[in-house]
């Protein structure tokens, strides 16, 4: 670590941590145990100090966002997941499924207003939706915008196709894919430990399904976001190991593009409702799970997050300097999170910008694949 000097290689060497940062600057892997020892330790200024030195070597002074909207195609779901406050079974008065029409028109009003680039496109576990609604859809998005990236579908609902169809999770992957699927986001993951999923989502595909789909993703060429939703029922081991079964899929596919690690918003849940989640894991929170990111997945996971969805602005640019390279989406249309009511889920282009600009780094937009269009 020899370009790290004065102040900030001192702190590095007096922190509890510090063989853990000098292993990964040396190529090493760490173990479970380096991964629990993150975890556990309290010194989070010389987590963020290391986390911002690794996140320099890489990236300098950039930082990315992408410019998208979020397609929540349908509300109607059969998971009943606790943490959630956006699903309604079927046949609930507030429940609704987009048109095709519907889909498109919100897409070429978000391609003429805004010039997206993505579309970022999750729902409900819906039972009664064909694959053909899917590949119909994707396949007049491409034909109309070639250039736009479909960033679609978690793990979870793609096994809720290949269940409707009685197909194969391939099959129904590789079937997207030929409709013009670009990659996968990470949501279904929650915490990879089936003792979570059983509390919080026991309906839900457990850990085991939710790594053989990406797997299946990535062998077919098709890259993905890594996620965990981090402050509901898991303990610092079930973290640990959630990060430790990311990082071995990693190493054997290559195919996770990002990892995003974001707070549980327990506000209209009924997990609130049942007194087991109070409250969200809070800013200090985010910031020590950003940098045990970076220093675990230095090496492996390229690009990391910010999380400003459940943290807000000022978090989020607090993120970039714990290890955090990417702002995220502008995320226009978002209805999950905004179901919570915790707080605004937009921001529009140029907001971002302003925010990267005050924390003086440069802004940079990216596309669907973390390639940069342009600076700022």
């Amino acid at each position: 670590m020899n370009s790290v000097t004065g102040f900030a290689q001192n702190l590095i060497n007096k922190s509890d941590i510090s063989d853990i940062v000098y292993n990964v600057l040396a190529g090493n892997r760490l173990d479970l145990g380096d991964y629990l020892r993150l975890l556990g330790s309290d010194d989070v200024y010389s987590l963020g100090i290391s986390a911002n030195y690794l996140r320099n070597k890489l990236f300098g002074n950039d930082a990315s966002f992408v410019n998208n909207i979020i397609l929540n195609y349908t509300n109607v779901c059969v998971t009943y997941c606790k943490f959630c406050a956006f699903y309604r079974p079927p046949g609930h008065s507030e429940s609704y499924t987009l048109s095709l029409r519907q889909i498109l028109e919100r897409v070429i009003g978000a391609k003429e207003t805004y010039g997206i680039t993505q579309i970022l496109i999750q729902g409900g576990h819906n039972p009664n939706l064909r694959i053909e609604y899917y590949e119909e859809a994707f396949r007049e998005m491409k034909r109309r915008y070639p250039e736009i990236g479909i960033h679609g579908l978690s793990a979870s609902e793609i096994d809720m196709i290949a269940r409707v169809e009685r197909s194969t999770t391939r099959e129904i992957l590789h079937r997207l894919k030929l409709a013009g699927l670009d990659s996968l986001p990470g949501a279904g993951a929650e915490v990879l430990d089936d003792s979570v999923k059983s509390a919080i989502s026991p309906l839900k595909i457990k850990t085991d399904e939710w790594l053989r789909i990406m797997e299946e993703a990535h062998s077919l060429g098709i890259r993905s976001s890594a996620t965990m939703m981090y402050g509901t029922v898991e303990t610092t081991e079930q973290r640990a190991n959630h990060l430790f079964l990311i990082a071995k899929l990693q190493e054997k596919t290559r195919g996770f593009m990002s990892f995003i690690p974001w707070s549980f918003e327990p506000n209209k849940t009924e997990m609130q409702s049942d007194g087991s989640v109070r409250y969200s894991s809070g800013g200090l929170g985010l910031l020590k799970m950003i940098a045990i990111s970076r220093i675990v997945f230095y090496g492996l996971i390229k690009h990391l997050q910010s999380s400003w969805l459940t943290n807000g602005i000022g978090m989020a640019q607090m993120a970039l300097n714990y290890g955090a390279d990417d702002f995220g989406g502008t995320l226009i249309g978002e209805e999950v999170v905004s179901a919570t009511g915790a707080r605004s889920t937009e921001l529009t282009a140029s907001k971002i910008i302003e925010s990267i600009r005050q924390i003086g780094y440069r802004p940079c937009e990216r596309d669907n694949y973390y390639n940069i269009i342009r600076y700022f």
